[in-house]
């Protein structure tokens, strides 16, 4: 997996975070990070009991915008929760992805700086590509820089 401009990948702060229906594919992709060398955060939950979404989406926000954490990952069993609850954080550019191209333009395009996955959507493979294309690409800045200033 690549790593931002300026960051060594160990250097690179992930959190990560899910209601009860993304508890699975999050012990998936924390441990994905984990053997790629990134230090992750896992916010939650441990268990799969019934959790709000919009608690572990805030507390992952709360992670960004203090500079905690570089970069997010937030499951749910839609995505669309999680991506909605996120993005009330000005200092969050969350993208919900259902494939890799999906996470790789939310990075080029947006320089999004969340990933939103649904459990219930994906696939355990399309999953880690799409991670894999969201940790992988580099914004491009150019044209896109002053769109995605107005989104701050």
């Amino acid at each position: 997996m690549g790593h931002a401009p300026g960051l060594a990948m160990s250097d690179q702060r992930i959190a990560i975070a899910s209601d009860h229906a993304g508890v699975s594919l999050k012990a998936v992709l924390r441990a994905e990070l984990e053997a790629a060398g990134r230090e992750v955060v896992d916010l939650g939950p441990d268990g799969d009991g019934p959790v709000d979404y919009p608690d572990y989406a805030q507390a992952l926000a709360s992670e960004i915008e203090s500079g905690r954490a570089d970069r997010g990952v937030l499951i749910c069993g839609s995505g669309i929760g999680m991506s909605i609850a996120v993005n009330r954080s000005r200092a969050v550019r969350g993208a919900l992805c259902h494939d890799a191209d999906e996470a790789r333009l939310a990075r080029a395009h947006n320089d999004a700086n969340v990933l939103a996955l649904g459990a219930r959507r994906v696939s355990e493979e399309t999953a880690r590509s799409c991670l894999q294309a969201f940790l992988d690409t580099d914004f491009e800045g150019g044209r896109h820089s002053a769109r995605v200033a107005k989104l701050s």
